[in-house]
């Protein structure tokens, strides 16, 4: 995975399930126990269940868990931060200070000419006398008895008269000859500063010489303008004589309209109160007009009426067939009466009670 894998949507399938499997592993990672998810698993329940264990940590969700199934954008980065960094609280993991590597400058390469002496040449070069020179090293006290001698010299040599034995035409030959061995090559460097200055020389030289080309002309420029901006004052200043009775006008027509303004503020706010408390006057006159109709259509309908007897007259069938039912009650409890009466009359004037008769009793 790449360090953007989350932040740029590329498959959201796959996103999602890369998603989903790297966050339940750093759950496992900070100590918590989550299964492994399936390609195939309820992709609702897995961000449920990923979404408890965050809150757990103490971590806040404030976005809704469908931000999550897309696999990527600012939400999933913000759960894998959060589960990243519980994982490396449970391991104990502690950041350290980071060692830079030391950068080295890649030398390029360079074509090197026979007839040409480049300056690396001339630091090897350099180089390899001083490091024959140190192996003949002197002491230094030798060295400045030498130098004290050659100073002497030097001196008696001022005071003889100096005569050069060599020829000039043949002076002028070893300089053609080994002139082009002279030269010497600078390897350019972009980083170099001697480069960096050159080019400024360069800019300002050209600048310079396109500032003395434009000198004249925005001279010329500023002159016209200046003459111009002179003319627009004259003309303002005349414009501004000329019609200030109609500016005074303008003015006092400004201050009338404000003052209408203000006016027609004030009415429209008393005409808003007004027209409020018509609203509730008129809702109020239409809730009773409402129960009036209700009212007057209860008092001339008939239906109430009508009602009132059919239940007057089912009271009283109700009631004739109670009255037949306590009728026949009556006459059964009277019937069970003098039967017994009749059965005890018998059994006082019997001679011999039966055994079944006392095995009732």
């Amino acid at each position: 995975l790449n360090r953007h894998y989350f932040a740029l949507p590329t498959n959201p399938g796959e996103q999602f399930f890369m998603f989903c499997t790297l966050a339940a592993w750093l759950i496992t990672k900070a100590g918590h126990h989550f299964e492994q998810p399936q390609e195939y698993d309820d992709p609702n329940a897995i961000i449920s269940k990923i979404l408890s264990e965050l809150r757990s940590f103490g971590r806040p969700v404030d976005f809704p868990p469908s931000k999550l199934k897309a696999g990527y954008g600012e939400q999933a980065c913000y759960v894998l931060d959060c589960l990243a960094e519980e994982a490396l609280k449970y391991t104990g993991f502690s950041w350290k200070r980071p060692v830079y590597p030391t950068e080295e400058l890649e030398e390029e390469e360079i074509i090197e000419d026979d007839a040409e002496l480049t300056l690396n040449k001339l630091e090897e070069e350099v180089a390899e006398e001083e490091s024959d020179n140190e192996e003949n090293f002197i002491d230094l006290n030798v060295l400045k008895a030498q130098t004290y001698k050659s100073d002497i010299s030097y001196s008696v040599k001022q005071e003889e008269i100096l005569e050069s034995t060599t020829d000039a035409a043949e002076w002028n030959l070893e300089v053609e000859r080994v002139l082009p061995q002279l030269k010497v090559t600078v390897r350019t460097d972009n980083k170099d500063w001697r480069i960096h200055v050159d080019q400024m020389h360069q800019h300002k030289d050209g600048i310079e010489s396109a500032l003395k080309e434009t000198r004249g002309y925005l001279d010329k420029l500023h002159n016209e303008i200046s003459r111009t901006l002179e003319k627009i004052n004259s003309r303002e200043k005349y414009i501004n004589n000329q019609l200030e009775h109609l500016v005074q006008e303008y003015r006092s027509a400004q201050a009338l309209l404000s003052e209408a303004r203000e006016k027609y503020q004030e009415g429209s706010g008393g005409v808003t109160e007004r027209i409020k408390v018509l609203s509730e006057i008129t809702e109020e006159l239409e809730r009773v007009k409402q129960e009036m109709e209700e009212k007057g259509s209860s008092m001339t309908d008939g239906a109430p009426l009508v009602k009132i007897k059919q239940a007057l007259t089912k009271l009283k069938q109700e009631t004739v067939q109670l009255d037949i039912r306590i009728g026949v009650m009556e006459h059964t409890l009277l019937q069970s009466k003098l039967k017994e009466k009749s059965n005890m009359t018998r059994d006082m004037h019997a001679t011999v009670i039966p055994e079944t008769t006392v095995g009732a009793y």
